[in-house]
C-alpha cells in the first residue's frame, strides 16, 4: 500500500470512529508501529487529525456532544493520565471516605492507589473490581449500568450517593472552562457527578491538558468548585493558572 493511500485510510478511520489507537491502525492496515506513528505525525502537521499519545482523534472541536467508549479512550494521553494519577493517589489518607468517578484517568488513579485503610465508593464497575483486587474496602451504589462508560447512573444512584459525605473525591471531565465549568455530554452521568462532588469536602478534577477550553453539553460543577490536577496547562492559557485552583504536576 502506498503512503498516500495508507494515510487516507487512517484519516477515514479517525473520521468514522472519532478516536483510534495505534494498534488498531496497525492491525487494519498491516503496517508497522513506526510507520503508523510517522503517518500520524504527518497527518497531525497537516491538520487532518490530532495525534495523541497512543493514537489519534478527530480534529477537535470546541464542543463535545457524545461520550467516546471506555475502550476507545483507554490508550489516549496515557502518560499524562498516569502522571496526574500518581499525584492524586498521594492525597488519599488513612480513614478517608473516597469517591472515585468513572473514566480512564480515574482508572489510572485506582491503579496508583496504595492506601488500603481508606474506604472507597465508586459508580464505576471496572474501578470497583480493581479496588477489590487491591484489598480495599469498596462500596457500589445501586443504579443502571451505562454501557458506553460502564458506570452506574440514574435516580437510584443519585439517591444512594446523596446519603454519603466524602472526605475526598476525584472526577473526570470532558471539558473544563473558566466560564462553563466542568462539563459532560450525558444528563444521567452529570447528575451523579454533581451530587457526589457537592457531598465531598476535598474535591479534585483530574484533567489532562486536552480538556481545557473544551465544552460539553452539561455543566456538573463550576470551575472554582474543585481543585484541578493536570499534567500542564496548554500554551496561552495563563488565565487558568491565575484562577488559583489548578495544580500542574509535570514540568513545562
Amino acid at each position: 500500500m502506498i503512503a498516500e493511500e495508507r494515510m487516507a485510510r487512517i484519516v477515514s478511520m479517525v473520521d468514522d470512529k472519532g478516536v483510534v489507537t495505534v494498534p488498531e491502525i496497525m492491525a487494519t492496515l498491516n503496517a508497522s508501529e513506526s510507520t503508523v506513528r510517522r503517518d500520524l505525525a504527518k497527518l497531525d502537521a497537516q491538520g487532518l487529525l490530532n495525534k495523541v499519545h497512543g493514537g489519534a482523534t478527530r480534529v477537535q472541536e470546541k464542543f463535545i456532544t457524545s461520550d467516546q467508549s471506555f475502550a476507545g479512550r483507554h490508550a489516549l494521553n496515557m502518560r499524562e493520565k498516569k502522571v496526574i494519577a500518581a499525584y492524586a493517589a498521594q492525597l488519599i489518607q488513612p480513614d478517608d471516605f473516597v469517591f472515585i468517578d468513572g473514566g480512564t484517568t480515574t482508572e489510572c488513579l485506582v491503579d496508583a492507589i496504595t492506601e488500603r485503610h481508606a474506604t472507597y465508593l465508586t459508580n464505576s464497575l471496572p474501578h470497583a473490581q480493581r479496588l477489590l483486587a487491591k484489598g480495599c474496602r469498596t462500596l457500589l451504589p445501586g443504579g443502571e449500568v451505562k454501557p458506553v462508560t460502564e458506570v452506574l447512573v440514574g435516580a437510584e444512584t443519585v439517591n444512594a450517593i446523596r446519603r454519603y459525605h466524602f472526605t475526598v473525591g476525584f472526577w473526570g471531565t470532558n471539558g473544563a472552562g473558566l466560564e462553563t465549568g466542568f462539563t459532560t455530554p450525558e444528563f444521567s452521568e452529570a447528575a451523579v457527578k454533581q451530587i457526589s462532588l457537592e457531598h465531598t469536602v476535598r474535591p479534585y478534577i483530574l484533567a489532562d491538558s486536552s480538556k481545557f477550553s473544551k465544552i460539553s453539553l452539561i455543566t456538573f460543577a463550576d470551575f472554582n468548585d474543585a481543585t484541578v490536577i493536570t499534567d500542564r496547562l496548554p500554551a496561552g492559557e495563563g488565565a487558568y493558572r491565575s484562577a488559583g485552583n489548578v495544580v500542574e504536576v509535570e514540568e513545562q
